[in-house]
């Protein structure tokens, strides 16, 4: 069956009020181009380096903005609405990075909150620490659609490809990958990583991404892409702005890239044996 999937690039700032009109206005051009299932960005609701001030406007899941706004638009157009992620608020004062899946009765099909805590120190003095906002998750998530089984992921969750391997075994077909990469990492492994997920898992691969120079001062890679099991783009955004991507497809593509190459059925288990170091011998 072929079905029209769309990726929604954003450059989203520091209102929430704000970020959500942009994601309302592309998520409608999006299905006014056909599109039945929609995505849009890593934390799309807001991007802040300022923990105070992230922290005065966050908000629990069923008071937060992004989700009722996504709800909402689910329900008028009769689609799917994927929040790539957004910060939530936790019952204990800490906060989740959390993608919300909406469908197209509004209510919430499934929420995943991102595994793999950014904590990294790049070249030029950047330097992220998201562990120190944000709690990680600690569950994989696949979940059936009308059109194929999805597995998530969020960002950084892409150099980690046990989970996308554990999604694809539990028969994900399509694989969702909301990301905020910085200009530095994008340039340097950004789509490489994304053809080798779809690849090595024969599975469809939706991104959606934060693209330019932000309100908080981060510059972010953009790039947005689709990409199909045989690790081809099938659409892709520019690295600054806003966009709406969208391509056409069919889950029969999975099976048979998996009939050609199947290595989900061919994996094996194995041992790994250190060998003891050779002891140079003396003439």
């Amino acid at each position: 069956m072929m079905v029209k999937v769309a990726a929604v690039q954003m450059c989203s700032g520091m209102s929430v009020e704000r970020n959500v009109a942009s994601m309302e206005r592309l998520v409608r051009e999006a299905h006014a181009a056909g599109a039945v299932y929609v995505q849009t960005p890593e934390m799309t609701g807001a991007l802040m380096r300022d923990k105070s001030g992230l922290r005065t406007i966050l908000r629990p899941e069923d008071t937060d903005l992004v989700a009722a706004s996504a709800a909402s638009l689910a329900r008028e157009l009769g689609i799917h609405v994927h929040v790539g992620s957004t910060a939530i608020l936790l019952d204990d004062g800490k906060v989740a990075n959390r993608g919300l899946l909406f469908g197209p009765d509004g209510l919430l099909v499934t929420r995943y909150d991102k595994i793999h805590m950014f904590d990294v120190d790049l070249d030029n003095g950047e330097s992220w620490r998201e562990s120190a906002t944000y709690r990680p998750g600690e569950e994989a998530r696949v979940t059936d659609l009308p059109f194929g089984r999805m597995g998530f992921a969020i960002c950084y969750d892409v150099r980690f490809p046990q989970l996308f391997r554990a999604e694809a075994l539990a028969g994900a077909q399509i694989m969702t990958l909301p990301a905020a990469f910085t200009r530095q990492t994008g340039e340097a492994h950004w789509e490489i990583l994304l053809r080798a997920r779809a690849i090595e898992n024969g599975a469809f691969l939706i991104a959606a991404a934060q693209a330019g120079l932000h309100e908080d001062g981060r510059e972010t890679f953009g790039h947005s892409m689709i990409i199909d099991p045989w690790g081809r783009v099938l659409a892709s955004a520019g690295g600054t702005g806003e966009a709406v991507i969208t391509a056409d497809i069919d889950i029969a593509a999975v099976g048979a890239a998996r009939a050609k190459i199947p290595n989900l059925r061919n994996a094996r288990d194995f041992n790994i044996k250190q060998d003891e170091p050779v002891q140079a011998q003396v003439a």
